[in-house]
């Protein structure tokens, strides 16, 4: 039997404003580009992400190769947050955090628009 991952994210955190939701920049950007992580503490792809030409192209590593493989990701939509630090992860410098929700063994489903947008679009 398969041991499943249980979410460490709390069911309900603190009440927030809109003002600090608004300081969270979520845009949508297109994955132009994955390449394996080997390097990585679990499995994952750095990926490079067009968020369009006021953003542009931004690095990130993502732990999604349970549900994606790195043709299935080339020119898939996500959401990400563009305005964290830069993240070191080992020698690979992450600019963005991708989203996803766990599914119900606790893998990452990655986030995005049902139909096409803009690259760059902003989450509100």
């Amino acid at each position: 039997m398969t041991e499943t991952r249980k979410p460490t994210v709390p069911l309900l955190r603190a009440t927030i404003t809109y003002e600090d939701f608004d300081r969270v920049d979520i845009r949508v950007g297109t994955i132009v580009a994955v390449d394996p992580f080997p390097e990585a503490r679990r499995p994952a792809f750095k990926l490079q992400v067009d968020f369009g030409p006021e953003i542009g192209t931004r690095r990130t590593s993502a732990q999604v190769t349970k549900h994606y493989h790195p043709q299935t990701l080339i020119g898939r939509q996500v959401a990400a947050v563009v305005n964290f630090p830069a993240k070191q992860i080992g020698k690979f410098m992450s600019e963005v955090l991708v989203l996803g929700f766990p599914d119900h063994e606790g893998e990452v489903v990655l986030i995005g628009p049902e139909r096409p947008v803009p690259n760059g679009g902003k989450l509100y």
